[in-house]
């Protein structure tokens, strides 16, 4: 379980983050921390961010220790790795950008209990070397950022007619966009668009899970 395969192309690990297996628009994972952040895209931004290094620093970590820990133990010592990350990253945020760490900080600790953190390192980096692990790590977070950052765009131009908090639409906004409501909604519709996309390439929509490393 823990010897090194050939990792498929870079361009394949980045790919399968960005869309054929997006977190969010096609995995479905983590929605609601998603649709709690997306109501302001810099929100959306600072959690991206906050996973996408979580991701590649605990992919990496899982691949570097897969040699020396017992298989049985392999989910605590990883859900350690991860709060290990987690709570570096909290520490940072809440110390370089507290004004918007007050709104998401809560969200930023929840990270340790994503699923998508602790899938890629079950599925992909305890079969892979560090490189490759970095890489599928670093594919998966972009997709979660850009995720969240398509939702928060979505949402406050549309909910508050804004941009970064700069207002941009000269119309009175739509006010349900920003409710709960109005996050399950984007975030079906951007499913919806990535389906299309890919019924129009002649490509089968996933089944779900990720499983394939």
């Amino acid at each position: 379980m823990s010897s090194n395969r050939p990792p498929p192309p870079v361009s394949t690990m980045l790919m399968r983050g960005l869309f054929e297996e997006n977190p969010i628009f096609r995995l479905a994972l983590s929605l609601c921390p998603a649709v709690a952040v997306t109501t302001a895209v810099k929100n959306g931004l600072m959690l991206g961010v906050a996973v996408l290094v979580v991701q590649v620093l605990s992919s990496m970590s899982g691949s570097l220790v897969k040699h020396i820990i017992n298989p049985k133990i392999r989910i605590p010592v990883f859900t350690l790795l991860i709060a290990i990350w987690v709570s570096a990253m909290d520490m940072i945020l809440a110390a370089y950008f507290a004004d918007i760490y007050q709104q998401v900080g809560l969200y930023v600790k929840l990270i340790v209990a994503f699923a998508i953190i602790i899938s890629r390192m079950e599925l992909f980096s305890m079969k892979h070397s560090v490189v490759a692990s970095f890489w599928d790590g670093l594919g998966m977070g972009l997709g979660f950022l850009v995720g969240l950052v398509l939702a928060g765009a979505f949402r406050e131009l549309l909910g508050s007619g804004s941009i970064f908090g700069i207002a941009v639409l000269p119309f009175k906004p739509l006010l349900l966009v920003v409710l709960p409501a109005g996050g399950f909604f984007t975030i079906g519709l951007i499913m919806a668009m990535f389906n299309w996309v890919d019924v129009k390439r002649g490509h089968k929509l996933p089944s779900g899970g990720g499983a394939h490393g």
